[in-house]
């Protein structure tokens, strides 16, 4: 959010280490106004081209390659924010996440520029039948070299809704129905090819061995698959799977599927209880809650002085859009702030609606220091920059004794960094906060490489872990009788 984060005096959480490492993914959208509305009118700002050059995305990937980030992760959506005063015009003047493209489409291009950088794509199970995303999912994990991941979301814009022609329906029954999305997808990936289906032997003819595929036949209460998978199986199978819910029935569907968990909140007091059930949750299921990494939005402007740092902040102030702000802050919460007056304190008990971004409605009940008023002023103001996560400005040394605070209060694994402008905030961070970084011995080493599970989980776990709830359909132990 908008407001300065500065360290506190907060205790660490218990068990934390000062050298835990900190994971990093740049955080982008396939749209001119991803977290920080109105500042595509800056003129080092390059938001607006991504729809319609290839280049902005290769040059990102390599630019995130150079600074050794775990992964880029593009997040993706369907409809326009159209809560704020009754209709989408504001989002679509403002350009708040609005005109937007398929993440899917440059990763392959990113990928052919880079040798060790991740990709992780934001999809829903509301929209697409799970044959289809198996087949996506697979092709780009084997294009990427297993550098591939997928946030996997539920949806909940009405306007989404009506733009598929499909129904909206009721938050919980929408994870309900994606549990079995998953089993259907884990059937595909990790059941239907053995390991040695694929012969490819020249002498005798046979490409692959059909006694070494299984027909997945599954009939559900919402999905029915009678085929096999029709891609022989990628580097990692299943793709990193990354999840953001934390309802009560999100955070019990994450913590039975995720690997990595992306949350959002202006403090770390407001993430610490959150994470700690969601571990809680992962640790019930018979998973080891420390292999769930979870990452916190987060927006640095970055100086090599502090004087430096703040004229960026107070040039950024100029251009950034309140109305986008709140266009898109009245769509997560279902509730028209446009109806109150501006010093107006918004609490839990104007939202009514239960389709919404959880988070933000649980970060309304937050009322520590290091946040401003919850009223439609402080809000607009707070949003426009950074969206629902913090800003933090400074030298790369007090930036980095931010994150680590965060580290330590939260229990946090690592974060997804946000941009005021692009590519200069990633420019930044690469140049002046890695290095910081890497002499507090907290980060990633030069040029690690592996797929996506084995840079967060170690070189050969290639594969899900043991613990992992799709383990259990592996081609040689799954029986679909």
């Amino acid at each position: 959010m908008a407001t300065p984060s500065e360290p506190t005096t907060a205790q660490p959480a218990a068990g934390d280490s000062q050298n835990k490492r900190i994971l990093l993914n740049g955080f982008d959208m396939f749209t001119v106004g991803h977290l920080s509305f109105g500042q595509w009118r800056h003129s080092t700002d390059r938001a607006a081209t991504k729809r319609r050059d290839l280049k902005y995305w290769t040059d990102l990937a390599q630019i995130l390659e150079r600074g050794d980030f775990n992964a880029l992760f593009l997040a993706d959506s369907f409809g326009v924010h159209d809560t704020y005063r009754c209709s989408g015009d504001t989002a679509i003047r403002e350009a708040t996440q609005f005109p937007m493209g398929d993440p899917s489409i440059p990763v392959t291009a990113m990928a052919s520029v880079t040798k060790n950088l991740g990709f992780a794509i934001t999809t829903s199970t509301s929209y697409e039948a799970p044959y289809v995303v198996a087949k996506r999912f697979s092709t780009l994990d084997h294009l990427t070299g297993g550098r591939f991941g997928w946030n996997i979301v539920t949806s909940w814009k009405a306007s989404a809704s009506r733009a598929v022609g499909l129904p909206l329906v009721e938050h919980d029954k929408r994870y309900e129905i994606a549990d079995e999305y998953l089993t259907v997808l884990y059937k595909l990936w990790e059941g239907s090819w053995s390991d040695t289906a694929l012969r490819e032997d020249r002498n005798s003819g046979v490409y692959t061995d059909p006694s070494q595929i299984k027909t997945i036949n599954h009939t559900g209460a919402k999905f029915s698959v009678s085929a096999p998978h029709i891609l022989d199986p990628s580097p990692q199978r299943t793709p990193f799977l990354f999840q953001a819910g934390t309802s009560p029935a999100g955070i019990a569907f994450g913590a039975k599927h995720a690997e990595g968990i992306f949350v959002s909140a202006p403090s770390p007091h407001i993430l610490a209880p959150r994470i700690k059930a969601i571990r809680k949750a992962a640790e019930d299921s018979g998973r080891d809650p420390s292999s769930l990494k979870v990452f916190a939005i987060f927006t640095p402007i970055l100086g090599r002085t502090d004087e430096e740092a703040k004229a960026k902040y107070e040039e950024a102030l100029k251009y950034a859009s309140a109305e986008g702000g709140l266009a898109f802050y009245s769509s997560n919460i279902g509730v028209d702030l446009s109806k109150f007056p501006l010093d107006t304190e918004i609490t839990p008990d104007d939202v009514h609606i239960d389709a919404r971004v959880h988070s933000s409605i649980n970060t309304l009940s937050y009322h520590g220091a290091d946040v401003p008023k919850w009223t439609p002023r402080n809000i607009g103001k707070a949003v426009s920059i950074g969206g629902n996560g913090p800003v933090a400005v400074g030298t790369p040394e007090k930036v980095a004794d931010i994150m680590q605070e965060w580290i330590r209060v939260a229990d946090l694994d690592g974060f997804n960094i946000g941009y005021v402008w692009t590519p200069g905030t990633f420019e930044d961070v690469v140049e002046l906060l890695v290095p910081e970084l890497r002499s507090r011995r907290v980060y990633a080493p030069r040029g690690e490489s592996g797929t996506m599970r084995e840079r967060v989980y170690g070189e050969g776990q290639k594969g899900v872990r043991d613990d992992h709830p799709a383990s259990k359909y592996r081609y040689e132990v799954y029986n679909e009788e």
